[in-house]
């Protein structure tokens, strides 16, 4: 036989379902046997399917978590609490985590790269709120703790929606 698909390879494989011949190239592994592209009906998971008022209503979360805990961080920063230490590995796990997880729920636990973007900009809000909460300008010149902070965040954000 003929590969249906690619004419100059002989095979003797056919799909399972139709019964058309396919070559290793074309078949597709499922879990009632090999079938050619059209009878596989490969689609992606609705978990990574996101409709665009799903990404606005992540950007939301995000922009609102972001300003709500950028917030709150630059009150404990004008509170007396600015050395940070090992503490801002702490931090920033709860920071992404937090944003992350606002994204995840506002989208119905979601996932995908857009949602992940929206994460990462959502941690850098709340650094921007943060500096100017605290009344340090909106980015400060000698930051190395924030600037660590919002590299580990913006991680542990995108890996909650992966």
């Amino acid at each position: 036989m003929k590969c249906a698909t690619h004419p100059d390879v002989e095979t003797e494989l056919a799909c399972a379902r139709c019964g058309k011949p396919i070559c290793p190239r074309c078949l597709v592994y499922t879990p009632v046997g090999a079938r050619c592209r059209d009878c596989a009906q490969l689609r992606r998971l609705p978990t990574y399917q996101i409709p665009i008022t799903y990404i606005l209503r992540g950007t939301g979360a995000a922009g609102a978590a972001g300003a709500a805990i950028g917030g709150l961080w630059g009150l404990l920063v004008r509170q007396g609490s600015g050395g940070y230490g090992f503490f801002v590995f702490f931090l920033a796990l709860g920071i992404g985590y937090g944003v992350g997880e606002a994204v995840s729920r506002a989208t119905n636990r979601k996932r995908g790269a857009a949602l992940q973007g929206a994460a990462a900009a959502g941690v850098v809000l709340a650094y921007l709120v943060r500096n100017l909460v605290a009344g340090s300008g909106l980015i400060p010149n000698n930051d190395f703790y924030g600037y660590i902070l919002v590299g580990i965040a913006i991680i542990v954000a995108i890996g909650r929606l992966r």
